[in-house]
């Protein structure tokens, strides 16, 4: 069974840093490519950063480049999102999406709110 279980959200101050995971079951993490998408309240899902199987290559939102950092760890099966200079239209709901329309395993997201 596919599972993808996201933490690390929570209330922070504008400026403030948070670290995201993603943790992943039920197929080879390792083999497939991984996104952040994020939801804000009233709004529909936004891509904001992808990563290759390896690793190696990393893409990102304009809104968000030189502020978040996407990783992986694949021995743990585990995508991470690190997230500094935190500011108030990035709050929502982020969720690692499942890599394949077949796998149909969203998680419930982490809530992420940046709020003084």
């Amino acid at each position: 069974e596919v599972q993808l279980v996201e933490s690390g959200g929570g209330l922070v101050q504008p400026g403030g840093s948070l670290r995201l995971s993603c943790a992943a079951s039920g197929f080879t993490f390792g083999s497939f490519d991984m996104t952040w998408v994020r939801q804000a309240p009233g709004k529909g899902p936004e891509w904001v950063s992808g990563i290759n199987s390896g690793g190696g290559t990393t893409y990102y939102a304009d809104s968000v480049k030189g502020r978040f950092t996407i990783s992986r760890d694949n021995n743990r099966n585990t995508l991470y999102l690190q997230m500094n200079s935190l500011r108030p239209g990035v709050t929502g709901v982020y969720c690692c999406p499942p890599p394949m329309p077949a796998f149909d395993a969203w998680g419930r997201g982490t809530r992420v709110r940046v709020s003084s």
